[in-house]
Order: structure tokens, then sequence, then C-alpha cells
């Protein structure tokens, strides 16, 4: 078709230019109208033609065989029609790939097209999202811009499983008023994996994070801590306590060049090399000393075997007795539990030694991106995906802690540890005084939303970031200084880094740990208390065959059964009668009063 047959529009309004055709003025719709009128003699035409070979099909063909070709007719066109259709749904599927679509908006879309691999979390509101398309097209020196905007609708977001679940009120139980644990709702194992942040949560203000490392360290102890720690002067600990983008903390692991090699705390290079390969998460327990009795994890999905890492660090002492007591010969693979001798120890406390796994994760375990670490006394009965998922994920939180479950104020917790013989109360009092010339005052009201300044330190839960590595460095290198009590510096070192970012910590109830891990008692006090059972428990009767005094004619002789005599018992020993939950069975609990407080031993 010319454009003499459509027209050319001219001037702003778009009117029609008359034509010039035999020199008479025409417009274009006269054109037009002309050839409309041969247009339809040639359909009248064509219209004629079939009239006259539908009669000569049914002359050839019986009403059967038109019927068959009918219905042969109406197939192609219904497969036809479905082609057709398929099509446009394959270019609307590539014109939203060429929109920039991403699979969140594309779900809302069509809920049905779903990618495979969309591990976004579920339980996520939905967001209004709008896309912005914008084509420019050349016409004559003419640019037009075309604008085109979609909007998503907006779908009521999913509820989480557990936003409904509300903590029940303790059983009244009046014989027992101490730690008990109490419901917690975890979702299921695999969606607690599609909960996991796909990228790293962002680290508030401070964006880079090195260690101070000096291969030559001249050892300084004036300046207090120890060789490990670095030494670090009190003009350096008031630096560290300033947050800034990029800063560089003592840390532990101070000679040498990476944490486990000829630093203090000896790690064999293999296993060097299997801890950097962990990449996700990471569980991390310690026994030094011999102190605790290895505890195997339960109820482990085996996703969970198979993706997290589970280590278990032990100097040489607990490997003997390891294998003394199991009969094994290769000891690096206990249960579930990936076992690294440590060597070199940096400390002659091993509580103490005990510190460095639990608060540096971040530098043994570098390429890790969220960590659980559980005392060795502690036994882990819930998936890890799971904890993490409850107290980190759910609650946007990068760092939770379980906090005491009677204690909440530093000086209490202080004098709790003097009355328990926890350590030298010099040292104790030393530690409180200093704190309290930085500021240290007594927990009141006004501290909310905090609502403890003391944890039950036992069970750490960490995503690696470096506001989150700050904190454990920095509560290390008071660990180091001053006591290896660290419930009594924790408070200070938080609020002075909450103080300058926004940053909290999820302090959590203890009884919600006592939830996921079952406490044991140290080795020392098992071996106590199986000397009391054996006082309680006294050996089987002795049986005679003696009858007391004269029996009556025709009375057989009598067993007698002597008991032996009674020992009054050392101590305050007190009996009590429970039943082990998970088994369903009754059990004896011989317990004797050790202390003033059992529960953080």
């Amino acid at each position: 078709m010319t454009g003499g047959s459509l027209g050319l529009r001219s001037g702003s309004y778009g009117s029609l230019q008359p034509q010039l055709q035999n020199g008479v003025a025409v417009f274009p719709t006269q054109s037009l109208s002309i050839l409309v009128r041969k247009t339809s003699r040639m359909s009248l035409s064509g219209s004629r033609e079939k009239e006259r070979i539908l009669p000569r099909i049914f002359k050839f063909a019986g009403r059967r065989k038109v019927g068959m070709l009918l219905l042969l007719v109406a197939s192609a066109a219904v497969l036809s029609f479905v082609s057709v259709v398929s099509k446009d749904e394959d270019a609307s599927a590539s014109h939203e790939s060429r929109m920039g679509f991403t699979d969140h908006v594309r779900k809302f879309v069509n809920p049905r097209r779903l990618p495979r691999n969309d591990f976004s979390p579920p339980f996520i509101p939905a967001k209004e999202t709008t896309v912005d398309s914008t084509s420019n097209t050349n016409h004559e020196s003419a640019t037009t811009h075309n604008v085109t905007q979609l909007s998503v609708t907006i779908l009521p977001p999913i509820p989480h499983p557990c936003e409904s679940f509300s903590l029940p009120p303790p059983p009244a139980d009046k014989k027992r008023t101490g730690p008990r644990p109490c419901p917690v709702c975890y979702v299921p194992v695999e969606q607690a994996v599609l909960l996991m942040p796909p990228s790293p949560s962002a680290s508030p203000f401070l964006k880079n994070l090195s260690y101070f490392s000096e291969d030559n360290l001249i050892a300084s102890e004036s300046n207090g801590g120890s060789l490990f720690g670095g030494y670090p002067s009190l003009l350096q600990r008031k630096e560290s306590f300033n947050i800034k983008e990029s800063m560089m903390v003592h840390c532990g692991f101070a000679k040498g060049k990476k944490p486990g090699r000829e630093t203090g705390f000896d790690i064999n290079e293999t296993d060097i090399l299997e801890m950097e390969e962990c990449h996700k998460v990471v569980v991390a327990s310690a026994i030094f000393g011999n102190y605790d009795v290895m505890q195997q994890p339960k109820n482990i999905s085996e996703y969970a075997k198979r993706n997290a890492c589970f280590y278990m660090f032990v100097d040489e002492e607990t490997e003997l007795y390891i294998k003394n007591s199991s009969g094994l010969v290769d000891t690096k693979r206990v249960g579930l539990w990936r076992v690294v001798v440590v060597r070199n120890l940096p400390y002659v406390d091993a509580r103490r030694n005990g510190k460095v796994p639990k608060l540096l994760l971040h530098r043994l375990f570098p390429n890790a991106r969220f960590s659980l670490w559980i005392d060795g006394k502690l036994e882990l009965v819930v998936d890890p995906y799971q904890v993490l998922e409850r107290f980190l994920w759910r609650k946007n939180s990068t760092f939770a802690i379980s906090k005491h479950y009677r204690r909440f104020d530093v000086f209490v917790e202080a004098e709790a540890n003097k009355a328990a013989g926890k350590y030298d109360n010099a040292s104790i009092d030393c530690q409180i005084e200093f704190y309290k010339k930085e500021g240290l005052a007594p927990y009141s009201l006004s501290k909310m939303p905090i609502t403890s300044d003391v944890p039950e330190g036992c069970v750490i839960i960490k995503e690696h970031i470096p506001i989150t590595n700050l904190f454990t460095c920095l509560w290390f290198n008071e660990v180091d200084r001053f006591t290896s009590r660290d419930q009594i510096s924790f408070s200070t070192v938080r609020d002075r880094i909450m103080s300058q970012v926004n940053w909290t910590i999820n302090m959590f109830m203890d009884c919600e740990r006592r939830n996921f891990v079952v406490q044991e008692y140290h080795r020392d006090l098992l071996e106590q208390r199986k000397a009391l059972a054996s006082l309680i428990y006294p050996p089987p009767p002795v049986v005679t065959n003696e009858s007391p005094g004269e029996l009556l004619p025709g009375t057989p002789p009598q067993r007698l059964v002597r008991a032996p005599p009674s020992k009054k018992l050392p101590g305050k020993i007190s009996m009590r009668r429970g039943r082990d939950k998970r088994s369903g069975s009754r059990q004896h609990h011989p317990r004797a009063a050790v202390g003033k407080d059992n529960s953080s031993i």
C-alpha cells in the first residue's frame, strides 16, 4: 500500500492533506471507497465458487464420510489454537525476562510457575514492586519515549508457623523451684534451611576488621594479659572500644602469621586446612584437662550431618583418656564430632584455654558464616539449623546468648562467684573495682529493653560479621587481662559497643536454652556424685539361715535377713525423684549440696 492510499498527516492536529488525481483534488477516502467495492466483488465471486464446491463433495461422499471429514477439520482447528496459545505464553515469558523480572516478582505474578532454585524465604511478607520499562524509537529524527508501569498486586503475607505460639506458664511444682526447660517452637529443618539469609547481614558502621600479629613479640606482663593475647596496653584497650569503619585489634594468636601455626593453641596443618573448608555452619565444643565427658549430639538431620561441621577441640590428656576408655586407635572422628587435638596450650588453667575456641571461632573458621558454641558439659538435642532459625534468623539478630536464670546484676554475679570459689576473690574484686572506675553501675530498669547484664555463657549463637567478631575479640581480651569468668566482663564490652553503633544482642530466656541442650555435670562432680550414690544405695543385704529364738513345734526354720549397720552420710544429701521427659522413664537423682549454685559450674 502506498502513501497515497493511506494519506499523509500534516500540521499539529493531524488533518488529512488532499491529493491531485488527473488535476482534481481527491481525498484519500474517495480512492479507498473504490478499493472497497473491488474487494467486495472479489469476495462475492469467491463465495459462489465455494457454494459450487460443497454440492460436489456431498454428491461423491456419503453423510458418514462428510461427518468424519468435519471432525478432522474441527480437531485440526483445536490443535492450531493450542499451539498459538503456547507460543503466546512463551513470548510473554521472554518478554518478562527482557523487562527484568526477578524470581521474587514472577512468583507473585504467576504463582504456579516457580523456578527450581527458588530458595527465597516463604514467610517474608510480599512487597509491592513496580517495574519501569523505557524504550526509545527514532522515526525521522523524532524521539518518542514509551514508559510502561507494571504494578504487582500485593498478596497477603504468609504467617510464620510459630507466630501464634505463646509460652505456657510454668507448672506449679513446689518441690522443683530451680531452672527447668520450657517449650520452644521450631520450624521443620527443611523450612529452617530455606530461611537461611542468602547473603551476610550488614555490619553497622564497622566494615573491615584485622588483627594484631607479631613474630618477635616481647613479653610485657606489666600491661596485663598474656603472650597469646599480645599484652595489649591500656591505651590500646581504650582505642579498641572506639568503633571505626576499619579497625585493627588484639584478638588472640598474637604470635604468628595464622591461628594454630606456632601461635600457642597449635593445631595440625591437616586439621587447619580442613577447618578452612567449613563455609556454612559450624558447631563447636571443647574439653581440656579431661574436665568433661564427651556428649554426642542427638536428633540431628541428615542435611546437617552432610552440610554442617561438628568440631570438638581436646588436649593431649583428654585424647589419651578417649583412647583408653573407648579403645579407639584413631580419634579423629568420634561419633559425629571431628576431634582436633590442640598442643602448646597458652594457659595453665583448662577453663581459660576453653575460652579460645569459645570466643574466637571466627579466627579458627575464617570461612564459616554461622557458629553454634556449646560447652563441653552440654549435649545438643536439637538440629543446629532449627536453633539458628529460632534465635538468629527469626529475630533478625546476629548474636544470641541466654541470660542467667536467676541473676541479672554484675555485682551480684561477682559475689556469687566468690561464694562458690569459682576464682580468686582478690582478682574478682580487682576486676569489679576497675569496671566501677569506668562507670559500671548496678543494673536498673533504665537500661530497658536490655533485661540482664549477666549471661549464661555456655551457649553462643553467632553470625560471623565484623561487628560480632569485634565483640567476641574485645570480650576475649577482657578474659585474657582479668579473670576467666566471662559473665563478669560481658556487659562492659556489650554496652560500650552498643553506645556507638546500632547493634543489639538477643538475650533469650535460660529455659529456652535448656530446651535444645541437656546440661551434665563436670567429670569431677560426676565422680563425686557416684561416690555419694554408693553410700545412699548400700550393697545387698546378707542372707542367713539362723532362726531367732525358739520356734513352735513343727515350724520349719526361717530365713533371716540382716541388714548392715547404717552409716552416717557426710554432708547434706537430698533425694529427688523425677521423670526423664525425653525417655518418659522414672529416675532417681541423688543431689549433693555443692556450693550455693550448681547451675553454672
